[in-house]
């Protein structure tokens, strides 16, 4: 399962619940910008896995976390409004 999941651009408390909740079930979570991610996570003491997803890495990374979907992984990709 592929989750989109909104979150804040500047305040820290402006999340939703149910967002929390997915970023603390999924198996990885997916980010842009892993520093501002990891900043939100350890806020929320989230302790998943986190890794880099962007325009300059999608080609290396896609097949690999399609594959992981496709053998029933949980993955979240944070969005700030932008992809």
């Amino acid at each position: 399962m592929l989750y989109i999941v909104p979150s804040p651009i500047g305040n820290l408390k402006d999340i939703t619940l149910r967002a929390l909740e997915i970023l603390k079930e999924v198996d990885l979570i997916l980010a842009e910008d892993t520093r501002t991610t990891s900043h939100l996570l350890n806020h929320y003491n989230i302790k998943n896995p986190l890794t880099p997803y962007h325009q300059h890495n999608e080609h290396k990374v896609l097949q690999h976390l399609v594959s992981q979907l496709l053998n029933g992984k949980k993955i979240a990709r944070r969005n700030t409004g932008y992809f």
